[in-house]
C-alpha cells in the first residue's frame, strides 16, 4: 500500500469548490480526506512539495486523435498517453477515425485492452455514429455503449442527412451519452482547405465558409431541443457559431461548445506562407472569430477546452498545402497555451475557471467520475506552476509526430507533474 502526501500546494478542486492552501492526501491510489484517514500510518510515505504550484484534479481532454489502431506511423495509444501527461491530462478521450473505424463493439475492446497495457493515463474510448463514418446507415450505438464507450461521434466527418443524426441523438439518449458533433456541412464546405476570406482570396486557395460551420450548429440546436438530449459542437470557431449556441443556452437547450487552443491562439492570417502545420479543420478564422471565441469563454457560452490533437507524420504534411491532411498535435501544448492566452495575456478568466472547463465540465458532459478531488476519487492529480515561462520545442515531445506550429513559441504556465491513480506517470525535468 503506497500513501503519498502533496504538501503546502494551492488547492484548486472546483467540484468541491476548494480554493486555498492545503495538502491533498492518497493512499493506495485514492485520495483520503487526511493523514489521519490513512490506514496504514507505517508504511514509508511520499512527500511531495508542492509549494509555489497549483495542484488540481486531473486534467481531461475530451478530444484526442490516438491513430491507433491502423495508423501507428502517426501517433499510437502508448505515445500518444505519454503526450497527454507531459501536457498534465490524466484522462483523454480518443476519437474513432482509425482503421478499422471504432464503430463495432471489438474494436472498441481492442482500445480498452491496448489503453490497459500501454497507456500510463486513462484512456476512453468514443464510439461512431456511423457505420465506417460513412453517415449512412447507423453503428450499433447500444452495443458500443456496453462495450464501454463514453460519447459518439463521427468527429473528422459530419453526418449530413438530419433524419439520420436525429435518430442518432435520439437513441444516445436512450442509451444515456452525448453526441458530440463535427460541425461541417458539405455543400457550403466543398473542397474549401482555409478560411473563406481575404486570405484565401490573396492566395489562391478554395475557401472554407464560417457558414459551413453555422448550418449545422443550428442543426444540432433544432435536434437538441426537439430530442431533448445533450448534443456538443466539438473545436467551435466563428462569431455567428457563438452567437447562436449562446442564445440556445439562454433558452436551456441541452447544447455545447468547445475551444481549442489553435483557434484562439492564430488567425487565417498566419497560412500566408503556405505552411501545412497551420492547415486544420475547422480551419484558422478572422481575428473577429476569435474575438468572439474569447467572449464566448468569457461568459460561459463555450464551456469545455479541448485540445483535438490530430499527429501526422512528416511526410504527410510536406506536400502542396491543398494535399496536406488537417490537423494539428497540441496534448504537449495546450493547457500552456490556455494559461498564456486566457489567464495571463487576455485575461478572459481566472485559472480557477480555466481549470473548472478541463476538470469539471468534460466530466459532467461524458458522466465520468473524474475531474475531483472529492475523498474516495481516483487520486489523479495535475501539478501546475501557472507563472512558469517556457519555449515550446517540438523535438522533445513525447507524441509520435511533431506537426505543431507552436515550435519555438514562448508561453507562460505548463503541468510539472501528473499523477494517475497516486502514480506520478511524468515529471518536468
Amino acid at each position: 500500500m503506497s500513501t503519498t502526501i502533496i504538501r503546502n500546494g494551492h488547492v484548486i478542486d472546483p467540484a468541491n469548490k476548494r480554493d486555498e492552501v492545503g495538502d491533498v492526501y492518497i493512499e493506495d491510489g485514492k485520495i483520503v480526506a487526511s493523514r489521519s484517514e490513512i490506514r496504514n500510518p507505517n508504511s514509508e510515505i511520499e512527500e511531495i512539495d508542492a509549494s509555489g504550484l497549483i495542484v488540481t484534479p486531473g486534467l481531461i481532454d475530451m478530444h484526442v486523435h490516438l491513430r491507433e489502431p491502423g495508423f501507428g506511423h502517426k501517433e499510437t495509444i502508448e505515445s500518444g498517453a505519454r503526450a497527454a501527461a507531459a501536457g498534465g491530462f490524466t484522462t483523454i478521450v480518443c476519437m474513432p477515425n482509425t482503421s478499422p473505424v471504432a464503430d463495432d463493439p471489438s474494436t472498441i475492446a481492442w482500445i480498452k485492452s491496448r489503453a490497459a497495457t500501454a497507456a500510463c493515463v486513462n484512456v476512453l474510448p468514443a464510439g461512431a455514429i456511423s457505420k465506417d463514418l460513412a453517415g449512412e446507415e447507423l453503428a450499433p450505438i447500444g452495443s458500443l455503449v456496453q462495450a464501454g464507450i463514453v460519447a459518439i461521434t463521427d468527429d473528422g466527418h459530419c453526418i449530413q442527412n438530419h433524419e439520420l443524426m436525429r435518430r442518432a441523438v435520439e437513441y444516445a439518449r436512450m442509451v444515456e451519452v452525448p453526441v458530440l458533433d463535427h460541425c461541417q456541412d458539405y455543400n457550403f464546405v466543398g473542397n474549401g482547405v482555409v478560411n473563406e476570406g481575404y486570405w484565401s482570396t490573396l492566395l489562391g486557395l478554395p475557401g472554407w465558409p464560417a457558414v459551413g460551420e453555422e448550418a449545422i450548429v443550428m442543426r444540432n440546436i433544432l435536434l437538441a431541443e426537439l430530442c431533448d438530449h445533450h448534443i456538443h459542437c466539438q473545436h467551435v470557431t466563428t462569431a455567428k457559431s457563438v452567437r447562436l449556441l449562446r442564445e440556445a443556452r439562454r433558452r436551456g437547450v441541452k447544447i455545447s461548445g468547445e475551444v481549442c487552443p489553435h483557434h484562439i491562439a492564430l488567425t487565417d492570417e498566419a497560412i500566408q506562407n503556405f505552411d501545412t502545420n497551420y492547415k486544420m479543420n475547422p480551419p484558422l478564422r478572422a481575428q473577429t472569430d476569435v474575438d468572439a471565441l474569447l467572449e464566448g469563454i468569457s461568459d460561459g457560452t463555450l464551456s469545455v477546452l479541448a485540445s483535438d490533437h490530430a499527429p501526422h507524420a512528416d511526410f504527410e504534411k510536406e506536400v502542396e498545402f491543398d494535399a496536406a491532411p488537417f490537423g494539428i498535435i497540441g496534448l504537449e501544448t495546450a493547457l500552456g497555451l490556455f494559461l498564456d492566452l486566457l489567464v495571463h495575456k487576455h485575461r478572459k478568466i481566472d485559472i480557477v475557471r480555466l481549470i473548472k472547463m478541463c476538470t469539471v465540465e468534460p466530466a459532467k458532459l461524458l458522466k465520468l467520475e473524474a475531474g475531483t478531488l472529492s475523498v474516495g476519487a481516483s487520486a489523479d492529480v495535475t501539478l501546475l506552476n501557472p507563472d512558469l515561462e517556457w519555449t515550446v520545442q517540438i523535438d522533445k515531445f513525447e507524441s509520435g509526430s511533431r506537426n505543431s506550429p507552436f515550435d519555438g513559441w514562448k508561453l507562460k504556465g505548463r503541468a510539472v507533474r501528473t499523477i494517475v491513480g497516486g502514480k506520478t506517470v511524468w515529471e518536468l525535468d
